[in-house]
Parts: structure tokens; sequence; C-alpha cells
């Protein structure tokens, strides 16, 4: 027997609010919020297709003191770059540019709430790219 992700849980520690970081992530993402989660909910999440995890936002104590160990990583529909100036004016920050000169790489970002991620190249960069060296 074995078991399924239902959940991949983000924690959101004071003074964020789960259902404002979730807002984040939906527009992020494209999921909408659940709309049996409401503001002030310790625990919101996104409705994503049927057959994938949801994203849980959670309510924890504490501030966040260490890189997190697991991450999402993200191949946006958008060129990469675009992809981060966008998420930035959502209220993201980047952690750390990991882009290359010939085009590869990644970004390391945070959420508001402090939580990392990062953003790859796109499916088309990725084709344009797996003809290249390096």
């Amino acid at each position: 027997m074995t078991s399924l992700i239902r959940h991949i849980t983000v924690d959101c520690a004071e003074p964020h609010d789960p259902y404002e970081l979730a807002e984040f992530w939906s527009q992020v993402l494209g999921f909408p919020v659940d709309p049996r989660d409401e503001r002030g909910d310790d625990e919101v999440a996104l409705e994503v297709p049927a057959g994938h995890p949801a994203l849980l936002f959670l309510r924890v104590t504490g501030e966040k003191t260490v890189k997190n160990r697991v991450h999402l990583d993200l191949q946006p529909e958008l060129p990469r770059d675009k992809e981060v100036a966008r998420v930035v004016a959502l209220g993201a920050t980047v952690v750390d540019d990991r882009r290359t000169p010939n085009g590869r790489g990644w970004v390391v970002m945070a959420d508001p709430a402090g939580n990392e991620f990062c953003i790859e190249v796109s499916a088309a960069e990725r084709a344009a790219l797996s003809g290249t060296n390096g």
C-alpha cells in the first residue's frame, strides 16, 4: 500500500494571514481560493484540478529561521524573466538569482511570508535551449 500526496502545506506565521497568502498563490498559479475558506481561517486551500495535491496555507506560530528544505519549482507559461517580474509585482521577492549567461538557470523567490520557491525557464525556453551546449 502506498500513500498519495493530499496537500502541499505552506506555513504562514504572524503577521501573515493564510487567506492573504492563498490569494497571492492564487494569482501566481491561476487556481482559485477554496470558496469554503474565509478570511481569518487558520487553514486556507486553493482549488486545484482533480488528481493533483491541493496547496494548503496553515497558520503557525514562530517565524521561519532557516531555508526551506522542500520548495516548489515553477515552470511558467511566460518566459522566465517575464514571470519573475510578474511575481515580484504580486509581492514576491528575489532571494537568489541563479540565471546563467547561456539562458539556463532559475531564480529563487520568496512569497510574502518568506517561503522559498523557484522560477525556472518556460517549456518553450527549455525546448530552445535543448539544442545548445551547456
